[in-house]
């Protein structure tokens, strides 16, 4: 039987299993450091909390009036009526108490029946010809046109979230300033509206590209000196202004941001004093002094929204949400208040990372975020599914619990703090169903008892790597997108020659017992190869075993497809170039290239129900 953690009044657990089932138990001052952190709710939280129910739920409350989304008031007695519509509501009590009602559907937005294969696209690796040292969104229009030709129906992409707006560009897609608003250096500067009213000096944009790694901090430079020069001669007229009021006041408050990053660099809590606060006063006055900037750095998402639409073109474009956002960033600037201070969020030590991991966020506080109504999750979920009908949760088992890790202490040093997984699940699902967008739970590595039949129960499909399971494929969940490996491990190639393991070993991310054992179990997931087989026919064989998964979505990456040795990011690795590799073929070439053709029919087939082993 497996034991349960005693979690305190502030959500902290006492202990955690590893992946082993052993049990550890939390040093005493790591508890009372993060209950400091997290500090005591209000005492009237219950009383004003949001109430998160479906249709057919009795209340906690006895009566009240609710004011619907459209307006319209209607008076529940009890319990929410079957036919009660969906949606983010306000409840009025008799005594006058008023609080957010949040109805869900509490099951996310799946077909029945549906099946797909697609690509996992590294965006920012996936080069043309015509890109400006960076795959944009123009080489995500021809990649998604590459892949309904081939009968894909879906692409999984990394995060595109904006990153701060400086000349020291921020590589990790997974560490952005904000999950509400996209990366500008993914525009293709030529179909920004106004271009074609400009010298772009196109060679020199293209000439980016010449070298072996992807140079975010000269890429940027170039972009904004063109993007900045575009939007002063063209303004994005009356289609751009009717796009920005519509936005509101999020939109302004991001564009703020970024324009007070510009001039005082990308982290928050070294600005003057008068403009750390998102309400400040004198924001105002800053933001009539500096009115140009500001409408420049909205009018870059106006053109995103633009070419991302024109992208994904009505195919399923699963978008990934990172666990956090960076603690300097936009969001934490915006919701400082909800924010931890002093810990970020990582992995406690495990099989694969025998140092634990720190992924340098910080997390949201539990009571806090029901306090504010769970608009910073709402925000980030709605925002990154929009527009393209999917959406990947990386570290799913965040919705239940995340490791929080001191400043002060290593990744070995945390503890694990609980979260209202259910409220948040059935947010997911009221935005899915709202989105007609199929969700994703990223549940690698160590998952406790309990996340995958919520998951399950609230239609969000699992994840399976041939590189984790034990069992053959054709015994994975039906309830799943299965696929061989992840940014963050070895590519085919990779393992079967013996490239990974030599840069694991280069870069020191492992004893030598460590990568041995690693490579022995991945190797045997590939059973019946000859030693010296190609690896050509080492990744033919892994999408042939892939194919056997009964999964609802079948993901290939563009990596394995074209034999790429090197993973986009290795953890652990500081001097290594991660999230800056580029793909070593064109996006003119994928389409015509033996082994991605190879991959592409196994998985259709596979798909038809026709795969093979």
């Amino acid at each position: 039987m497996t034991r349960k953690p005693t979690t305190d009044d502030w959500g902290i657990d006492a202990t955690w299993l590893d992946a082993t089932d052993e049990e550890h138990e939390v040093a005493r001052a790591t508890i009372e450091r993060l209950r400091e952190v997290i500090g005591r709710p209000p005492a009237d939280l219950e009383d004003r909390a949001p109430i998160v129910a479906r249709p057919g739920d009795a209340l906690e409350i006895d009566e009240a009036d609710v004011v619907c989304e459209d307006g319209e008031v209607r008076h529940l007695d009890g319990e929410i009526p079957r036919g009660f519509p969906l949606g983010y509501h306000w409840l009025q009590t008799p005594e006058g108490r008023r609080r957010r009602l949040i109805v869900s559907p509490g099951r996310c937005w799946l077909p029945e029946g549906y099946r797909a294969w697609g690509w996992a696209v590294q965006l920012y690796a996936t080069r043309s010809r015509a890109s400006w040292g960076i795959g944009d969104l123009g080489d995500l229009r021809a990649v998604r046109r590459m892949a309904e030709e081939q009968g894909a129906g879906f692409l999984l992409i990394n995060p595109l979230h904006a990153v701060a707006p400086i000349a020291e560009q921020e590589a990790s897609p997974y560490l952005p300033a904000t999950r509400r608003f996209r990366n500008p250096i993914y525009l293709r500067v030529a179909e920004v509206p106004g271009a074609d009213g400009v010298d772009l000096e196109d060679d020199a944009g293209r000439a980016l590209s010449e070298g072996p790694l992807i140079d975010r901090d000269a890429i940027w430079a170039r972009k904004r000196e063109v993007l900045m020069r575009i939007f002063f001669a063209h303004g994005g007229g009356e289609a751009f202004t009717r796009w920005r009021e519509e936005q509101g006041q999020t939109l302004q408050d991001w564009a703020t941001w970024a324009a007070i990053s510009e001039e005082h660099g990308a982290d928050w809590h070294t600005w003057p004093e008068e403009l750390r606060r998102p309400e400040g006063r004198e924001l105002a006055a800053y933001v009539e002094r500096h009115g140009a900037v500001v409408a420049f750095h909205a009018w870059l998402q106006w053109a995103l929204e633009l070419q991302f639409t024109a992208a994904t073109a009505g195919m399923t474009v699963i978008q990934d949400l990172p666990i956090g956002v960076s603690g300097s960033g936009a969001d934490a600037w915006t919701w400082q208040d909800v924010l931890a201070d002093g810990v970020s969020v990582g992995a406690p030590p495990d099989a694969f990372n025998s140092q634990g991991q720190n992924w340098g966020s910080p997390p949201l506080v539990p009571w806090r975020l029901r306090d504010a109504a769970y608009e910073p999750f709402i925000q980030s979920i709605r925002a990154t599914i929009a527009g393209a009908g999917g959406l990947r949760i990386d570290h799913v088992m965040g919705l239940f619990r995340l490791w929080w890790v001191p400043s002060d202490g290593t990744a070995a040093d945390g503890a694990y703090v609980r979260y209202p997984a259910e409220d948040l699940l059935d947010i997911v699902a009221l935005e899915s169903h709202r989105a007609q967008a199929l969700v994703v739970g990223e549940d690698l590595g160590t998952v406790e008892d309990g996340v995958r039949e919520a998951m399950a129960e609230h239609n969000v499909l699992s994840y399976r790597l041939l590189w984790f399971e034990d069992d053959d494929p054709s015994e994975w969940p039906s309830t799943s997108m299965a696929a061989i490996t992840t940014h963050d491990l070895p590519t085919v190639a990779g393992l079967w020659s013996g490239a990974d393991l030599a840069e694991q070993a280069e870069q020191g991310t492992g004893t030598d017992e460590e990568l041995r054992r690693g490579r022995s179990s991945l190797l045997a997931h590939l059973p019946g190869l000859p030693q010296d087989a190609p690896v050509e026919q080492a990744v033919e064989r892994a999408h042939q075993l892939l194919a056997r998964a009964p999964s609802t979505l079948l993901s290939a990456t563009l990596d394995d497809a074209v034999a790429e040795v090197r993973r986009p990011n290795m953890p652990g690795a500081g001097k290594r170039p991660n999230w800056s590799l580029p793909l070593p073929v064109p996006v003119e070439e994928l389409g015509a290239h033996p082994l991605l053709q190879t991959v592409a029919r196994t998985l259709a087939e596979g798909v038809r129900g026709a795969g093979s082993a």
